[in-house]
């Protein structure tokens, strides 16, 4: 094997971890180190050393014997495991609802709606996993409408129109290319990771090996000792062939899913007009539905049992949780999400956490109007700024606190990003947004062990985990101090923050130091 293959390949092995980030999270961890990560987010800078939010010393040193109020927090994401052990007395149940009878009891217009609602559900319990990208979406849109139409073909009312669709459509054409040629990537290492497996294998005769047994293997064939040495250099830097798995797979989903406009689960599994933001009762009541993930580990972070001996210890003790399932493998919809933000303030939430994002947002209008009831009401909203490594001062992530039309931003809305344990150079995440007028605070969100579906617990990083984090600190201060209004959290939090004047972090995206 020539040596520029196997440093073309350590480097691909490297650079991978962010080129095929999953949206919202940041990849997983080994688990070998769990204890290492275990609650960390929890402890404190000065006493702990680590750069966590100090509410283990909240506890035990303010809150002690301090009364405290349920507080409701909705849990807009992927799905959530409601019988998960460490997570499911934390699960809201609609008190004015008979599960399972069939009938809307409380008369919300959700019928059976228990734990929640289920906004990318089918009327016949089917859900949906996948989903096309909002830049498709308006990329299929704009391409029926002026796909055959030149600069020359189109009215002076429509140039502006067309103009956007140049630019989707040059967007839209990049990022397939840039996902074929990961794909050519992906092939390419495939086999020669698996020429070198064979060699290996071979010698040892057998399937399985590890790090001890593999770096034992002293051959004179300088082929074998290469394809050793290729393989030992990968699994030194976290590969591992389920990884790779995980981007043949996320790879095909963007061929095959999130890049093509022909998919259409929409109107196969749900039935209804996406477009129509009139319509609000469509979906199922099965919050859990497929692929929960996600949901599920910012759950665990927010208001999993604290103290039971099982797992972890969630950063709010006296809450529970409303399952809003509207995030897919994909882009979620603009109608979804206003949806489950006024259904989550019609139930009672006092916060709502949004852990998800997106590029585009068509229509904003109605995720704006769905803050607007929020903040009239007083819920606070937490949103992740997103795992991109971009300022989102120059580039939107949606969606937004400001409102559209120059009517002012949202007072009840807070968006995080995501730090690391020590306060070093790396303190922020290298995958986080940032920004300076539009992300309000970093919390822990590297190395975060949380719950996971079926009773499992596991590693993962994303500003969809430290958006959690700051979610279950508001819960504890509405909880211990119920006076509270969501603007008051929401300059506490803030006004709380642990401050590193003079340390120099690495920005994300780059290598240099930056203030």
């Amino acid at each position: 094997m020539k040596l520029n293959h196997i440093l073309f390949l350590i480097l691909f092995s490297l650079v991978s971890q962010t080129a095929f980030a999953l949206p919202g999270s940041y990849g997983s961890t080994n688990q070998d180190s769990v204890s290492k990560f275990l609650n960390w987010y929890n402890l404190d800078p000065k006493a702990d050393g680590i750069m966590g939010v100090s509410t283990q010393k909240a506890y035990e040193k303010i809150l002690k014997d301090k009364p405290s109020k349920t507080v409701l927090v909705a849990i807009i994401d992927s799905g959530i495991d409601i019988l998960h052990e460490d997570l499911r007395e934390k699960i809201w149940i609609n008190s004015g609802e008979i599960a399972g009878n069939e009938q809307d009891d409380d008369e919300n217009g959700y019928v059976d709606d228990v734990h929640g609602w289920n906004f990318i559900g089918g009327p016949d319990g089917q859900h949906i996993v996948d989903e096309t990208l909002e830049v498709t979406r308006i990329y299929k849109r704009l391409n029926d409408k002026f796909g055959r139409s030149t600069e020359s073909t189109i009215l002076p009312e429509q140039k502006q129109e067309y103009a956007t669709y140049l630019m989707i459509k040059e967007e839209f054409e990049n990022e397939v290319d840039k996902a074929k040629k990961e794909k050519l990537l992906l092939t390419r290492f495939d086999q020669n990771f698996s020429f070198a497996d064979s060699m290996v294998t071979d010698y040892l005769q057998k399937d399985n090996y590890d790090l001890v047994i593999l770096k034992s293997i002293e051959a004179e064939d300088p082929a074998l000792n290469a394809a050793k040495n290729y393989i030992v250099t990968l699994y030194e830097n976290g590969f591992t062939k389920e990884i790779f798995s995980e981007m043949v797979q996320r790879n095909e989903e963007k061929l095959q899913v999130q890049f093509n406009p022909d998919f259409d689960a929409r109107s196969r599994i749900v039935g209804d007009d996406p477009e129509n933001l009139r319509d609000w009762q469509y979906g199922n009541n099965d919050v859990d539905g497929k692929r929960s993930e996600h949901g599920t580990h910012v759950a665990g972070i927010i208001g999993a049992v604290r103290n039971n001996g099982l797992g972890i210890d969630g950063v709010a003790d006296n809450v529970k949780m409303m399952v809003l399932r509207a995030v897919p493998n994909g882009d979620e919809r603009d109608k979804d999400i206003a949806n489950a933000i006024i259904y989550a303030v019609n139930n009672g939430a006092q916060i709502i956490n949004m852990s998800f994002g997106k590029g585009y947002s068509p229509q904003k209008h109605a995720v704006d109007s769905a803050v607007q009831i929020a903040e009239a009401r007083g819920v606070l909203l937490i949103h992740s700024a997103g795992n991109s490594a971009e300022n989102n001062d120059k580039k939107v992530t949606y969606p937004t606190k400001v409102y559209s039309n120059n009517k002012g931003a949202a007072t009840n809305w807070i968006t995080v990003g995501a730090s690391s344990m020590y306060a070093n150079e790396e303190l922020i995440a290298p995958f986080s947004n940032y920004g300076k007028t539009t992300v309000d605070i970093f919390a822990p969100g590297v190395d975060i062990y949380s719950a996971m579906p079926d009773n499992k617990y596991a590693v993962q990083s994303g500003t969809s985990m430290a958006g959690p984090v700051v979610t279950g600190v508001a819960a504890m201060l509405m909880s211990y101090y119920p006076e509270l209004t969501a603007q008051e959290v929401k300059r506490i939090i803030i006004a709380s923050a642990y401050k590193q004047p003079k340390l120099k972090v690495i920005q994300p995206g780059k290598v240099e130091g930056k203030e």
